[in-house]
C-alpha cells in the first residue's frame, strides 16, 4: 500500500532515509539535519515536497519523496521523484510499480512530466523505470552548492 507521509512517520522516515543514504543508490551520506529539515518541510506544506510511505502487511518498508517545479521545456509542472527507497527484503515484490501506478492515478492534471535520476550502475532500478515508461535524458547534470561557498 502507498500512502501520504504523516507526522507520526518521522522516526521511521529518519531510519529509512539513513539506510538509503548509506546504500550504493547514492553517492554519499548526508547529515541527519537534512532528513529532519526535509520531513519538516513535507509536514509544513505540499507546495515543494510530498512524502509517501510504502507499506507491506501494514508495516512501513519504504518511502518516496517528490518535488514540484515548473518546466518551460515540459510546458508545465514537472514532478521530480527525488528519492525512492524500499528495504532490501521487500524489493521486487511490486512496491515500486505500485508507487508509479499510485502517482499516475492521483496526480493533479497540471503535472505534465515525471522525472528522476538513477545511479549509472543501478540496473535493477533502471529496469523498473524503463518498464514504467521512463526514457534516458541526454543531459549531464551539474550543481553548485551555495551553502558551501564562503
Amino acid at each position: 500500500m502507498i500512502r501520504k507521509m504523516k507526522k507520526e512517520d518521522a522516526e521511521i522516515f529518519y531510519k529509512m532515509a539513513e539506510q538509503f543514504y548509506a546504500s550504493d543508490a547514492v553517492l554519499h551520506p548526508i547529515p541527519k539535519k537534512h532528513h529532519v529539515d526535509t520531513f519538516n518541510e513535507m509536514m509544513r506544506s505540499n507546495v515543494y515536497l510530498e512524502g509517501y510511505i510504502f507499506e507491506y502487511n501494514n508495516k512501513p518498508v519504504g518511502y518516496a519523496i517528490t518535488s514540484k517545479m515548473f518546466s518551460q521545456e515540459a510546458g508545465g509542472i514537472m514532478l521530480w521523484i527525488d528519492e525512492i527507497y524500499i528495504m532490501e527484503e521487500y524489493r521486487s515484490i511490486g512496491l515500486g510499480t505500485e508507487f508509479f501506478n499510485y502517482l499516475k492515478t492521483t496526480l493533479d492534471a497540471s503535472i505534465v512530466r515525471l522525472r528522476l535520476e538513477v545511479e549509472k550502475d543501478n540496473e535493477r532500478a533502471k529496469k523498473l523505470y524503463k518498464k514504467m515508461g521512463f526514457s534516458p535524458l541526454e543531459y549531464d547534470q551539474m550543481m553548485l552548492d551555495l551553502k558551501d561557498m564562503n
